[in-house]
């Protein structure tokens, strides 16, 4: 008799590097050629969204399919998305009305390069992209998952915080903690959140298990925003303190890791995630 054995800790990094890989694949097939007309914003698309990036919230979708059942493949056209409506967002943050900032992972930003109206017109023709290739297939509830997506876009996610963060330069030290979390819960956990749910909805989850997803999204979510202000130490790092925040960070990773127990072993994918998070705090500066 054959005896299974556990996937070597190689094994499953090698796992996360075949699906990045796959999902850059479709990303390529789905954004235009760089000739066509007009050129410009095309050239540009494909600058912000191809060989840059971890793509975190794709491998969350389709990680979250993988824990529902589902073979990771069947989230694949949402997990496209995601990634469009996430670089569509550092896009726009980046613009010198909000962020002005001059470099995103090591390049030029989008507006430094291409001139900040084509900028401007890039974050736009993502977004559209995204939900244009949500309404392409057959995925499973389809119409869901584009609610879910637009929800975590709009005025009560990454819209409304980036409104918040605007005018969070007007808070006092004593609310800046407060302020900032509710920010890092619009901009960064909401999208991570529904990374999860939709992947889960892809695969053809049942209610529990769409509830199960969204408590391990939002935790994890909101982690990965106070483990990011501790490497640039800034934001909530620098207002509640780097030790804090690490603390917080390491309970939330936690928490969200409990959530998966109803789905057991199929949710390794998303459990490695939380790993992979959990080992960038160790990395982060101590003050």
């Amino acid at each position: 008799m054959t005896v299974a054995t556990k996937p070597s800790p190689q094994t499953k990094t090698r796992r996360l590097e075949q699906l990045a890989i796959l999902v850059d694949q479709a990303l390529e097939r789905l954004l235009p050629d760089a000739t066509a007309v007009p050129p410009i914003v095309h050239e540009a698309m494909r600058y912000c969204v191809l060989g840059r990036g971890k793509r975190f919230r794709p491998l969350l979708c389709l990680g979250a399919a993988e824990a529902v059942g589902a073979q990771a493949r069947q989230a694949l056209p949402v997990a496209c998305a995601l990634e469009l409506v996430h670089t569509y967002s550092l896009v726009h943050d980046d613009l010198p009305a909000m962020d002005n900032a001059d470099e995103r992972r090591g390049q030029a930003t989008c507006h430094r390069k291409f001139g900040e109206g084509n900028a401007i017109l890039v974050g736009d023709a993502l977004l559209t992209l995204a939900f244009e290739v949500l309404g392409r297939n057959g995925t499973p509830n389809g119409l869901e998952i584009v609610r879910i997506i637009s929800h975590a876009c709009g005025t009560t996610g990454l819209i409304g915080g980036q409104v918040l963060d605007l005018q969070a330069a007007s808070h006092t030290l004593a609310s800046a903690a407060k302020a900032l979390t509710d920010i890092a819960q619009r901009k960064t956990a909401a999208l991570i959140a529904a990374s999860v749910v939709t992947g889960a909805l892809a695969g053809g989850a049942n209610a529990n298990q769409v509830r199960a997803a969204q408590r391990y999204g939002q935790d994890l979510g909101l982690a990965f925003q106070l483990i990011d202000d501790m490497h640039d130490q800034d934001g909530l790092a620098a207002a509640m303190g780097v030790d804090a925040a690490r603390d917080e960070a390491h309970k939330l990773i936690s928490r969200a890791v409990k959530a998966l127990e109803p789905f057991g072993r199929r949710a390794d994918m998303l459990r490695q995630m939380a790993d992979w998070l959990e080992s960038t705090s160790e990395r982060a500066p101590t003050r």
